[in-house]
């Protein structure tokens, strides 16, 4: 029961994750400065996933969400940069949430997540180019990375009060019947 639980949840935060990229992908860049420079929705997902669940759990749930939404919507090249953003934003979150909540929190995880995210990215975008010239455009991404991230952050952390709340709930429920 428990482990059907685990994947049940790592399946809703999956699906979750795939229709915020989906639906990211018919809104217009918010960010007139950086074309092609997205919020990156489904980075929520990937934040809740880091702080419920363990990492080898997060890391499939974010395998499992690209390659869907890739499949969906998306392209090879597509699944290229995404992954590349993902998982090096990834690890850069982890790292960071390892200083402990008394140093950095939810929202500071967040928004390294949001710089690494684009910094990925343009790593692959350099290889495909085979020119560094294309690192020029850190600075603007940078910067609307990290206000994404500052955005999905205070998200992921009025959600993850809400999730604590319910699993509270779930508990008294279990222990009522």
């Amino acid at each position: 029961m428990k482990k059907t639980r685990k994947y049940l949840f790592i399946s809703l935060l999956v699906a979750q994750g795939v229709v915020l990229g989906l639906l990211e992908n018919m809104i217009p860049s918010p960010f007139a400065f950086a074309p092609g420079a997205k919020l990156g929705l489904a980075n929520l997902i990937t934040v809740i996933s880091l702080f419920t669940m363990r990492k080898r759990e997060s890391f499939l749930l974010i395998c499992l969400r690209l390659l869907l939404t890739t499949l969906l919507g998306g392209t090879v090249s597509t699944l290229l940069y995404s992954s590349s953003g993902a998982f090096l934003s990834c690890g850069g979150m982890l790292l960071v949430k390892k200083l402990g909540p008394q140093r950095v929190s939810i929202i500071g995880i967040s928004a390294t997540g949001g710089f690494l995210h684009n910094v990925g990215q343009l790593f692959v975008a350099s290889w495909i180019a085979q020119s560094w010239s294309v690192m020029l455009y850190l600075p603007i991404l940078s910067f609307s990375g990290i206000l994404s991230g500052i955005v999905i952050g205070l998200s992921a952390n009025l959600l993850l009060q809400r999730v604590k709340a319910l699993h509270q709930f779930q508990l008294a429920y279990e222990k009522e019947h």
